[in-house]
């Protein structure tokens, strides 16, 4: 039957039931974005614009005549923004109700508090300096360059680098235990599980390198980019000075060339940056999730945790599953970020204002991700006996070897060595063979004695010619 007609709607049971996951089942994963993403976070952001910009005319005597701020008044303004709090999010939001413009209610919950710093006459004159000569957009794009570089650089950045860190450590712990690869699906020349954790996890750093050099632009410059009212109101101003003093002090890049809007094409480049590393995580989930199915690493289960609601036996690879769900999730909005906030209708439509409040959605998934795979990969064990077991079953994978000495022999003149590798896809190809078969074929070759026994001792596990010290490149 189909499900019942509700008693109560959930929404009037408590303003805290969330519709996303992010706000529900994994909000203490990835709470600290809410510090930097979260709506909370765009008022304050746009708060600290506002009292900068207001100081930066005061302090600079943009405005001829206009009067200051004190030291402890500048102090106190500021502290409306790290003073932030509940209170102050249900004033904005009682005055949004009323303005329905989200930069205006910012810029007259500002005014009220600077009549609280400096009387009502004084914040009668100052107050106009305000939002002076402002589109919304000079204090939007300000405030998410801001908002992104803190979520990236403080939250973001540090967990995946300790992630990579933590493969890092597996890689060289797993330096030396031979591997047999799978190139196709099929057994191929062997490895080490050290050397390919090494590759998944220079792979990730180097992604990392580039989002560590990404530039977060800003610009202030009116409704069309053109100083039109600055101009006007005060003619004998560098604007184009004051703007980019301006624009560095808060941390930013200066973008001097805009319509309305900054192009956020630094965004695009970002959430490319973002999503590339995304699919490299994505890459190693499906490889250790298969590693973990083949039995090459066993999972360590902890207390109380269930593996399968019906199987006991079962330890699911629940952790690498999930960041693959949420690596998807987090892609598909960096993609759709990306691709849309670079085209503006000619000097500015307001599909980036919708737009950019998934851009903390889009970091929550990668950020959950981050997560899961490193309590995935803290919970395992390499099991090297499986991968011995393996490499045993597949004596095959030294046709490669065998074929290549004889090659460089036949190089050399020696003879009795043509058609190597015709010779070995007979003995090896659509089959298996041991170390027996393998032996008796190295003994008829008529090899020179030191090649021979050099061909003889080797074995599937002792076939990984550089891969274990190739693992130190991560230290370069």
């Amino acid at each position: 039957m189909p499900l019942p007609a509700a008693r109560t709607s959930l929404a009037d049971l408590s303003p805290t039931i969330a519709l996303g996951a992010l706000d529900g089942r994994y909000r203490s994963a990835v709470a600290p974005l809410l510090d930097h993403l979260s709506e909370a976070a765009l008022n304050r952001a746009r708060l600290h614009v506002e009292v900068e910009w207001l100081l930066h005319l005061t302090t600079t005597a943009v405005v001829p005549g206009a009067d200051t701020l004190s030291e402890q008044e500048a102090q106190e303004l500021r502290a409306v923004v790290t003073d932030f709090d509940a209170a102050a999010i249900e004033e904005l939001r009682q005055i949004e109700a009323e303005t329905v413009h989200d930069v205006k209610a910012i810029e007259y919950y500002l005014r009220r508090r600077l009549s609280e710093v400096v009387g009502p006459q004084r914040a009668g004159t100052l107050g106009e300096l305000v939002h002076f000569a402002c589109t919304s957009e000079d204090v939007n794009n300000t405030s998410y360059a801001l908002m992104v570089q803190g979520a990236v650089e403080q939250v973001w950045l540090p967990r995946a680098r300790a992630l990579v860190d933590q493969l890092s450590t597996m890689a060289h712990e797993l330096a030396e235990v031979p591997l047999l690869a799978h190139t196709h699906g099929q057994p191929a020349t062997p490895t080490t599980m050290g050397k390919e954790l090494a590759v998944l996890a220079a792979r990730l750093r180097r992604q990392l390198d580039r989002v560590g050099r990404a530039s977060y632009l800003g610009k202030l410059n009116g409704a069309t980019g053109t100083y039109g009212a600055h101009v006007v109101a005060l003619p004998d101003v560098d604007w184009q000075d004051v703007s980019r003093t301006f624009v560095e002090q808060l941390g930013l890049t200066w973008n001097p060339l805009t319509t309305q809007i900054e192009s956020h094409d630094w965004q695009a480049e970002l959430y490319a940056d973002v999503a590339r590393f995304n699919r490299v995580l994505h890459n190693l989930a499906t490889d250790v999730w298969t590693y973990i199915s083949m039995g090459y690493f066993a999972q360590v289960r902890g207390q109380g945790t269930v593996g399968s609601s019906t199987m006991p036996h079962k330890v699911n690879p629940i952790r690498f599953e999930n960041a693959e769900a949420n690596l998807e999730v987090s892609n598909a909005l960096l993609d759709v970020l990306a691709s849309t906030l670079v085209t503006s209708r000619l000097q500015r439509d307001l599909t980036d204002s919708s737009m950019q409040r998934n851009i903390g959605t889009a970091f929550g998934h990668s950020l959950l991700a981050l997560d899961n795979v490193s309590r995935g990969l803290a919970g395992l064990d390499a099991v090297p006996e499986a991968m011995a077991a393996d490499l045993d079953a597949n004596w095959e994978v030294l046709g490669e070897p065998v074929q290549s000495v004889m090659r460089a022999l036949a190089a050399r003149g020696v003879e009795g060595m043509s058609n190597p590798y015709e010779r070995l896809k007979d003995l090896t190809r659509g089959r298996r063979i041991g170390r027996a078969e393998l032996v008796d074929f190295v003994r008829g070759l008529g090899l020179p004695a030191a090649e021979e026994e050099r061909l003889v001792a080797l074995t599937p596990a002792t076939y990984t010619g550089l891969a274990a010290s190739l693992v130190a490149h991560l230290d370069d």
